[in-house]
């Protein structure tokens, strides 16, 4: 919980109405945090936000379509108007796993969406809320990423979704180099197969995937930054 009189540290969660994110802002929300809950359907978004925090003290729901320069933006600029911080994003938001597909005959417009949610969704998200990220004291970064995006065990199969969380992996080493300076911790994330709409029903429970990304939202200052991990163990790029 919040010390008296402390602002408590804001978090944002984009994809956050349901599965992982919706799990994620849970968490953090127990832990004390001010959640803004990210989708890009805002009465999903406020539905989801009630069933957290009924009083809605603690986790607000914003529109948040992260393929939509215009909505990103707005969502920043709510953030910085209403709460005027930023501590923790959780880029989460991604769509299509493809596997029905492969590379040797994908459709190369399927692909161009998934990196338009899956990297450029998180790369807007990233450069919208630095400003406010650079003046947190605990800045964190959390890539929402996959090991179908590690090159290491790449085979073949769900080429959309496994170059897109390939290409998020490149940039979370990218942005963990460039903000370490700013004490901006940035790291990618495997959640592992989650029991979600689009892990399926086999899945491991939630709140277990989850668990790693609040983690790494919540890491000390001389936590790691630049990794790929699940369950807090390091992940073959």
């Amino acid at each position: 919980m919040a010390l008296e009189g402390v602002a408590p540290p804001v978090a944002v969660v984009t994809g956050a109405n349901r599965g992982i994110g919706y799990e994620v802002v849970r968490q953090l929300a127990e832990r004390g945090h001010r959640v803004v809950l990210g989708a890009r359907d805002l009465d999903q978004g406020r539905t989801a936000a009630a069933r957290i925090d009924p009083s809605g003290e603690r986790v607000t729901a914003v529109q948040l379509d992260v393929a939509d320069e215009a909505s990103v933006l707005a969502m920043a600029d709510r953030v910085t108007r209403e709460l005027g911080r930023a501590d923790v994003l959780v880029n989460n938001a991604a769509i299509l796993y493809d596997t029905w597909a492969q590379a040797r005959s994908a459709d190369l417009g399927e692909v161009q969406r998934a990196l338009d949610t899956n990297l450029f969704g998180a790369w807007r998200v990233t450069q919208a809320l630095l400003p406010l990220l650079r003046r947190s004291p605990h800045p964190r970064v959390v890539m929402v990423s996959s090991e179908g995006g590690s090159l290491a065990s790449m085979t073949g199969g769900t080429p959309a979704y496994s170059v897109s969380k390939a290409a998020l992996n490149a940039l979370t080493r990218l942005l963990a180099g460039e903000l370490r300076r700013d004490g901006v911790l940035v790291n990618a994330i495997c959640p592992g197969w989650v029991a979600t709409d689009m892990g399926g029903p086999a899945g491991r429970p939630v709140s277990e995937g989850a668990a790693g990304i609040t983690w790494a939202a919540t890491l000390p200052d001389n936590g790691p930054t630049g990794g790929f991990f699940r369950d807090g163990k390091p992940v073959p790029w």
